[in-house]
């Protein structure tokens, strides 16, 4: 079940609206009724774009996820960063959110998927990365079944763990979680949760993966010739082409 995660929050659009609570008791806390109904959604959900985009803490996905929007005209959504902002916002829902984390509850994963789905909406967008997520088995069939879409593909950032933490350990950020024990932690829950998720989608054909381990700029390489492969030369081309225009 999907807990918040410890990245830096990088949200780029303004927060859900608060939710009225009509509120019923489900197994992980409390979950608006309307919420676990099935809405007749538009046919623009079935015509979107979305690429999972996953791998271990420190794997640079942030950085690279800004590249693909820079160059690709893709929306960046992160799933913690939309419980965290939804919290700032100081809604009703979001004092919700933050109560269920202070009780040590889970944040069901119904509610971190419906948040997705509002951005998706608001974003006016129709291709999306989203950072970070699916990250365990019930967060990849909760999506299916609320979303109602499946991902193109998913990108996978393959780097070995003493990368990982030595970029982590490195970088200064001011986060009182960089330290090792803390590190190896959420590496031990990316292996047990999320790989399995990596499996998943490579036995259907649809995981992409790209060595992490080298610089920024020559990663970002391989993912370029990856997104003109998979979503056309011409698509790249004709995005940066209005940007000029513009």
């Amino acid at each position: 079940m999907e807990t918040l995660v410890d990245a830096p929050i990088k949200v780029s659009f303004s927060p859900v609206n608060p939710i009225s609570l009509s509120l019923q008791p489900i197994k992980s806390g409390f979950l608006p009724i309307s919420w676990l109904q099935d809405d007749h959604e538009s046919p623009r959900w079935q015509k979107s774009t979305v690429v999972f985009v996953l791998g271990g803490p420190g794997s640079g996905k942030g950085t690279q996820c800004a590249n693909v929007v820079e160059h690709f005209g893709y929306t960046h959504l992160s799933a913690g960063d939309l419980l965290r902002a939804e919290i700032s916002s100081g809604s009703e829902f979001g004092a919700m959110i933050q109560s269920m984390i202070a009780e040590g509850r889970i944040v069901p994963s119904e509610i971190t998927v419906k948040l997705l789905c509002e951005a998706m909406k608001e974003s006016g967008n129709d291709k999306f990365l989203i950072d970070g997520f699916p990250r365990n088995q019930e967060n990849r069939i909760v999506f299916e079944n609320v979303a109602k879409i499946e991902p193109a593909f998913v990108l996978f950032f393959d780097c070995p763990e003493e990368e990982l933490e030595r970029r982590i350990m490195n970088r200064n950020q001011g986060r009182e979680d960089d330290n090792i024990e803390t590190i190896k932690k959420r590496f031990k829950v990316f292996v047990e949760s999320t790989l399995p998720i990596v499996s998943y989608y490579e036995s259907k054909g649809k995981l992409r993966k790209i060595s992490a381990a080298k610089p920024s700029a020559e990663v970002f390489e391989a993912v370029k010739d990856l997104f003109a492969s998979e979503t056309g030369e011409g698509e790249a081309r004709d995005h940066l082409n209005k940007k000029i225009s513009v």
